[in-house]
């Protein structure tokens, strides 16, 4: 089955076929970094990662650029509001200077990165500071300004929306309509409502400002939309093919990338496929820094979860489906995701069966390429590991293939690791069941089981595995 992936624009699944034959080329919306990113924030980079994962099993070379955002991002997405970075700093009680911002950015960014590690996503193959890319945003803002879509009052350079005939195609919103969307700052300077900034001067509210550039407009500093126009066109052209985000980018977020990018070099689409992850939920509302209801990885890891439970629990909801996230939904991934590492291990001491496996993978390479569907691919998993008729070497290598997109790290399972009481106790079960000492064996297999082991009593002999 040839790869197809849902296009937001069209609202139709597609056939992926990128400009470049070889090559898929992407943009991801990456983390402002004011703050931890929690556990909705990571679903969004889980579903980037199995894209990725996705191209390359179909043999694509990927070239991926995530935006670092450490200026511009106000706490509303729309223009209103203070810098998320000076309001971090005054959350932690740091001094309001360039300096501390770009401390705090780095911390962020570098618990995000290891977070990122935990859970096994694939790096980018660029990562870009907004704050390193002020000269490529502010060239583009003079592009858009000489061919006809900007304006400026005393405070501002704006996009006019007006000028971009078709500026909803991607949220198909009404303009009158569009605080349905979002919230759209009431600005008096503003020729239509929707109108958004592509440069902020440093001037009223934002004189003050720490981090300010020159421009032919003024000291200022740029808008939080035209960065990702201006690194996603330096690092990967003026037209590529995928674009992903969380969905609530759609009405404000993308819609202005859009207008703004092909205003500036004049070319459509600037994107072919545009991709959206649904949000994770908690009791059917969003997970948001805002709200105050956020679980970070490390509030799992120190509750004694795995990261890749974490991860396992997102590939069984598709990424086009809200999430409702609980503590036992986690914990029934944590056992689902044992039990598979023990199943690896058990195929790995196995010899048997006779039917190939081509079935299995036919159904996994169709469930992964129609749209990333990551439930129905576990299900073919699970199905080819059960199935003993099928010869173990073939499912343990197809296992290991598998997991190329999975990336549940089930390669580096090599060997089971007992503790050394544990060892112990099975060797003296053993002891118990050679002279046939039933009531001590059971015993003693119950004490093995309270330090997290279970024995399966085979015809080779006692295996190990997790609970």
């Amino acid at each position: 089955m040839q790869l197809k992936l849902y296009n937001t624009m069209s609202k139709e699944k597609e056939t992926f076929s990128p400009l470049n034959k070889s090559e898929a080329r992407i943009y991801a919306c990456g983390p402002t970094v004011y703050h931890y990113q929690h556990i909705g924030n990571l679903r969004n980079y889980l579903f980037n990662d199995i894209l990725k994962r996705v191209l390359l099993f179909n043999k694509y070379k990927v070239k991926q650029v995530i935006n670092i955002t450490d200026v511009g991002h106000l706490t509303s997405d729309e223009d209103s509001g203070e810098d998320k970075m000076i309001k971090a700093l005054k959350r932690e009680k740091l001094d309001i200077s360039e300096e501390s911002l770009l401390t705090l950015a780095k911390k962020y960014e570098a618990v995000w990165q290891n977070d990122m590690v935990k859970i096994n996503i694939l790096p980018a193959e660029v990562y870009c500071k907004a704050t390193e890319h002020v000269k490529d945003m502010v060239e583009m803002i003079e592009k858009i300004e000489k061919n006809g879509f900007s304006y400026e009052s005393d405070s501002c350079v704006y996009f006019d929306i007006s000028k971009f005939k078709d500026y909803n195609k991607l949220a198909r919103l009404k303009l009158e309509n569009l605080e349905a969307g979002a919230r759209v700052a009431v600005d008096k300077e503003k020729k239509n409502p929707g109108d958004f900034v592509l440069w902020f001067k440093t001037v009223g509210k934002h004189e003050k400002h720490i981090m300010q550039w020159d421009s032919k407009y003024g000291k200022g500093f740029p808008g939080w939309h035209i960065e990702c126009s201006a690194m996603s066109v330096k690092y990967l052209g003026e037209q590529f093919d995928i674009h992903t985000g969380g969905i609530e980018h759609v009405p404000v977020h993308h819609t202005n990338e859009i207008a703004q990018t092909e205003a500036s070099t004049g070319k459509k689409p600037w994107v072919k496929y545009w991709m959206h992850g649904e949000h994770l939920t908690l009791a059917k509302e969003k997970m948001s820094k805002s709200l105050g209801n956020v679980f970070l990885l490390d509030d799992l890891i120190k509750k004694g979860f795995d990261p890749l439970a974490f991860r396992y629990l997102c590939l069984g909801s598709h990424y086009r489906k809200q999430m409702i996230f609980t503590l036992e939904s986690l914990e029934g991934a944590q056992n689902s995701l044992n039990k598979l590492r023990n199943k690896v291990l058990e195929l790995m001491q196995k010899d048997e069966g006779e039917r190939a496996v081509e079935d299995y993978i036919e159904r996994f390479q169709d469930a992964i390429n129609d749209d990333l569907n990551m439930p129905k691919a576990l299900a073919a998993v699970w199905d080819m590991v059960k199935d003993e008729e099928v010869n173990s070497k073939e499912r343990y290598d197809s296992l290991m293939e598998f997991d190329r997109v999975l990336g549940l790290g089930l390669e580096d399972i090599k060997s089971l690791e007992i503790p050394e009481d544990v060892q112990r106790l099975l060797e003296e079960r053993e002891h118990a069941r050679l002279n046939k000492h039933w009531n001590d064996a059971d015993a003693l297999r119950d004490e093995i089981k309270k330090k997290g082991y279970i024995i399966d009593d085979g015809v080779k002999g006692p295996v190990l595995k997790r609970v």
